[in-house]
């Protein structure tokens, strides 16, 4: 008779506890079941909350139910509806697909089937803006989303990943409990935090794999370089990763798994597997979208456009061979001290690396002001400490920079940051000496010292642009001796 009661109540008041219980509703649903999807619920599930689990095809999803998920608190759901009445209200939903239409077509699958109060979080690599229409949307017919950047890669997201959350700031309060538990975990709490509104966490998560893009490309050409012109060969290269692995400035888990790369052997060939990868980067949107907005916005990340325009020219493949057998270069070899140039290459390294992270967090700066997203900029240095792509050790001194001055308009004005490149330039000039003299190119070791040498000076040759500007169009000037409220314009034939 107790239980009748009790299931009597239960019918009375569905969104009740005693409902889920009686009903065995999961607390957490995931939609896309490729590897990221996988990995994360089953973070999720690992984590003490139930989850169901949805699939546009069912073969993924009884494939994933008889392997992965078999033991686990985990339903499976053949139809958007049964996805939708699996789940305890107010439902906490993520979307793992292709961003894009994708997205869209799954949210218009999902909305007859939400209550008020549901919350749909698209956990792919959208575009901000459309994170930002897709907010509008859901908030006009009573549902939140949130836009959320997950980074860390299949390991990240089975093992606790960085994740950017923006959008209703009350939807995410309702997600917390769960977010805190599956996020990487580090000496300063979990990698998770609130970003800020409607596309913010999109937003950041772009700028974080621009930042990525330039990382991966700096050590591509410290590669280049230790490899073609002090002539280290893989096994050596693994040795000196390896130590920069364990210095406080470059640390990171982009040089570990570099350093891991260099010492596997192809087991069909018996050579390091690296060397028969095709020199070709394939990319999928997020750097060119921080090169757009960049320029959009008016912030110069140079470092970052350069490693886009790297991939860019990589992927010609056929026509640079083909331009290999006309084009000629300098053809003399290295013979200065092996050891001096490795040590001189770490300095370009680190340098540069600040460089590239100081044009992306200057940007995010801008972005914030721009789209009134009120980032903290040392909070999210800090989520990035652990579970992504680019932690690093050094975003420890990062987060204090903007923690000690959150109006900080760029990295290299942080008394840390300035006296590293001020003490390690002229290593970092000689590097790149050295590639010019033998025809090695590095573009974004080049455009992050071109990036500071621009910066540090007071005076550039844009007066003589403005002057042709004025000549050819019109466009007038501003005079050093005037007020900058003043414009003037000049006749120059006369």
């Amino acid at each position: 008779m107790g239980i009748e009661l009790r299931w009597g109540e239960a019918q009375a008041n569905p969104t009740s506890t005693v409902f889920s219980i009686f009903m065995s509703l999961q607390s957490f649903g995931v939609i896309g079941l490729a590897v990221m999807g996988e990995n994360l619920a089953l973070n999720v599930e690992r984590n003490g909350f139930p989850i169901a689990v949805y699939n546009r095809s069912r073969d993924k999803t009884d494939k994933f139910m008889a392997t992965r998920a078999q033991g686990k608190n985990v339903k499976a759901a053949f139809t958007i509806q049964e996805f939708c009445e699996a789940l305890e209200t107010p439902r906490k939903i993520l979307l793992m697909v292709q961003a894009g239409k994708p997205v869209d077509a799954v949210i218009q699958e999902l909305k007859p089937f939400l209550s008020k109060g549901d919350v749909i979080i698209d956990g792919g690599n959208s575009l901000f803006e459309d994170t930002d229409r897709r907010t509008a949307e859901l908030e006009d017919s009573g549902l939140t989303f949130i836009g959320m950047g997950v980074s860390g890669g299949e390991e990240g997201a089975l093992n606790g990943p960085s994740m950017m959350p923006g959008g209703s700031e009350a939807a995410y309060r309702n997600l917390e409990p769960i977010l805190v538990k599956i996020a990487a975990q580090v000496d300063d709490g979990p990698c998770v935090a609130y970003i800020g509104k409607g596309g913010a966490g999109h937003y950041v998560k772009m700028v974080h794999n621009g930042i990525e893009y330039g990382d991966m490309q700096l050590i591509a050409e410290a590669y280049d370089l230790l490899k073609n012109v002090a002539g280290l060969d893989d096994k050596q290269l693994h040795e000196v990763f390896t130590q920069w692995n364990k210095t406080d400035e470059l640390n990171s888990f982009l040089i570990e798994i570099t350093a891991d790369i260099f010492k596997y052997i192809d087991p069909e060939t018996n050579k390091p597997l690296v060397e028969l990868i095709l020199d070709a980067a394939g990319q999928k949107g997020t750097g060119r979208w921080t090169v757009q907005s960049a320029l959009e916005l008016g912030v110069s990340i140079p470092t970052i456009i350069a490693a886009v325009n790297a991939r860019i020219i990589s992927s010609i493949k056929t026509e640079r061979v083909a331009a290999s057998q006309v084009l000629t270069g300098p053809e003399g070899k290295f013979t200065g001290d092996v050891q001096v140039f490795i040590d001189q290459v770490r300095d370009a390294l680190y340098c540069s690396k600040i460089c590239s992270y100081a044009q992306g967090m200057a940007l995010l700066g801008a972005a914030s002001d721009a789209y009134k997203y009120d980032l903290n900029l040392s909070e999210t240095a800090r989520i990035w400490k652990g579970g992504c792509i680019i932690r690093a050790g050094f975003l420890n001194k990062i987060k204090d920079a903007f923690k000690t001055d959150p109006k900080l308009p760029n990295l290299l004005l942080a008394e840390e940051f300035r006296q590293t490149v001020l003490d390690r330039q002229t290593a970092w000039r000689e590097v790149i000496a050295q590639a010019a003299k033998l025809g090695i190119p590095v573009p974004a070791f080049s455009a992050s010292l071109d990036y500071f040498d621009s910066y540090r000076r007071a005076n550039l040759p844009q007066n003589l642009t403005q002057a042709q500007r004025d000549y050819f169009g019109a466009h007038t000037y501003k005079r050093v001796d005037k007020p900058v409220s003043e414009a003037f314009h000049t006749e120059w034939t006369k």
